[in-house]
């Protein structure tokens, strides 16, 4: 997943941020709204986690503009702010999950799963079709029961595509959704990667769709 971490503390971001990255995800970390709007507007997200407090204005305030504006990618809140009232108002605006701060950050990611499954209409974090079988949340894969070992980046990008099922996704949205890893990933490189899931997960699990993009539609 591509998450976008709203989180002015500099030592609670930088935490989180290795730790996501570290659980094979790509994060943005931005620590103000104006740099949220600017990190929104050059790259997709599959999810937010977004502090309440922030230096230019109030984080939950600027979530429930987003739903407004039609923004419906999940969100998660995080926040020091414990009152029921608070809960209530973060999740009635536009939060789709609420966690109160100090917390351990093995459950963001593991709620960052749930609503990001919520989101796909996933009923679990385990994909299941013909041969095939991928655990989202323990990053394993397994066809015709055997063990299938993919790179981080062939991970990202079959993540990206499975979390989008059925939905062209352009070349520069794929590589903007899996870079991180170890810098940009130019169109050669992307079609070098997806070669390498077809021959791994099978030839039919994501289609080129010539000049618009990728679509994970295994038949």
């Amino acid at each position: 997943m591509r998450i976008l971490l709203i989180e002015d503390d500099p030592v609670l971001g930088d935490g989180l941020k290795d730790f996501i990255e570290s659980d094979g995800h790509v994060v943005e970390w931005v620590r103000t709204l104006a740099q949220a709007r600017a990190a929104l507007a050059g790259q997709p997200f599959d999810a937010w986690v977004v502090d309440w407090q922030l230096p230019d204005g109030s984080g939950q305030a600027w979530l429930q503009a987003q739903r407004g504006a039609g923004h419906a990618t999940p969100a998660l809140l995080a926040t020091a702010r414990d009152q029921l009232t608070d809960r209530l108002r973060g999740l009635n605006n536009g939060a789709d999950d609420y966690l109160v701060k100090p917390f351990e950050p093995e459950e963001l990611v593991a709620r960052l799963q749930a609503v990001t499954r919520r989101a796909t209409g996933r009923a679990s974090n385990v994909y299941a079709k013909g041969a095939l079988q991928m655990d989202l949340q323990a990053r394993n894969a397994h066809v015709n029961g055997e063990s299938v070992m993919l790179t981080a980046r062939e991970w990202a990008i079959a993540e990206a595509l499975l979390l989008r099922q059925g939905r062209t996704v352009s070349k520069d949205v794929l590589e903007n959704l899996v870079m991180g890893f170890d810098g940009s990933i130019s169109g050669n490189a992307l079609e070098v990667h997806i070669s390498s899931i077809r021959r791994k997960l099978g030839r039919d699990t994501i289609e080129t769709r010539r000049g618009l993009g990728y679509c994970w539609c295994p038949p």
